[in-house]
């Protein structure tokens, strides 16, 4: 969650209104696609992709085909929930911005109170099925994730810039959770080293986006270390310190046996073409050279989760 896009739901082209939508009473299509997008569906569908990677990862032997599919609709379920949340706490900023101004709440197609309840439904439901279907500890780590996503990071984009620090942490921890759910231990290395490695991927991938939107966000009232960076050397370079941290952590999953040489050789190939773009951006912050490296993120992290998942030992 956190900074999690294909595309992470970033919205890199600016917000229409939908066409012939009536906000005082829409249709019910346009009352199911509001709900939808509610859930940020790019971002779901992304936390339920490293979800069932972790699932993956952790399994022993053959994969329990049932437990991997309850993981990934509790898991969805929940970060829908926290999707819905964010965009009901944050639809004063969202109304401000050019890139938010169509979401549901601020667009009247959906008003705070209904999403309120949406919200709460939706993420009780996905924990709750968690809990029956799976077990305690992906539904905690689960929990967490909503927890720290909505009432710890979204109120902290207002107030400093170690939100996104902190915005990573929820975005890292369905990995975790999905590791849990196939009863890999908390304890298990293997799972800190996928936990770490969507950590460290989150920042260049979000201050690329912080870039390019920086003036979208300062409407927002949100604090972005790009609004105070004029020439954005400062930005690019904790995106390059990142990228450089994330070529040395990618490799972590074959140093603990979690998968071979094949993955170790293409992590650091596809981790030294991130810093590269990085280093561009570096070189030259302009709002092209930040796209590119926000696709190439994009790109990257399933590149990654595919080697991985292709190159697995036998655990």
């Amino acid at each position: 969650m956190g900074e999690l896009s294909v595309l992470v739901e970033t919205g890199v082209r600016a917000a229409s209104p939908p066409a012939e939508v009536s906000a005082a009473t829409p249709d019910w299509r346009g009352r199911a696609a509001a709900y939808v997008e509610l859930t940020k569906p790019g971002i779901t569908r992304l936390v339920s992709l490293t979800a069932a990677a972790g699932f993956y990862m952790a399994s022993r032997g053959g994969v329990d085909a049932w437990a991997l599919v309850n993981t990934i609709v509790g898991t969805a379920l929940v970060a829908s929930g926290a999707s819905a949340f964010n965009q009901l706490l944050e639809r004063g900023p969202d109304a401000r911005m050019r890139r938010t101004a169509a979401r549901p709440i601020p667009s009247g197609r959906v008003s705070p109170r209904e999403a309120a309840v949406f919200a709460t439904l939706v993420s009780l439901v996905g924990t709750v099925y968690l809990l029956l279907l799976v077990n305690a500890a992906a539904a905690a780590l689960d929990a967490l994730t909503l927890i720290v996503y909505v009432w710890v990071y979204t109120p902290l984009k207002r107030i400093t810039t170690v939100s996104t620090l902190v915005g990573a942490v929820p975005g890292a921890l369905p990995v975790l959770a999905g590791w849990a759910a196939a009863g890999g231990s908390l304890a298990d290395a293997g799972g800190w080293a996928l936990f770490w490695l969507l950590f460290l991927w989150q920042i260049p991938h979000f201050l690329a986006l912080a870039w390019m939107f920086r003036d979208d966000y300062r409407r927002g009232g949100f604090v972005m270390l790009s609004m105070d960076d004029p020439d954005g050397r400062r930005t690019a370079a904790q995106s390059v310190n990142y990228a450089a941290g994330l070529v040395l952590v990618s490799a972590a999953p074959s140093l603990v046996g979690l998968t071979g040489n094949v993955y170790l050789v293409g992590s650091v190939l596809l981790g030294g073409a991130l810093l590269t773009f990085s280093a561009v951006v570096l070189r030259r912050p302009t709002d092209r050279d930040a796209r590119r490296l926000f696709f190439a993120s994009v790109i990257y992290l399933p590149l990654l989760l595919v080697l991985m998942v292709l190159d697995k030992l036998p655990r």
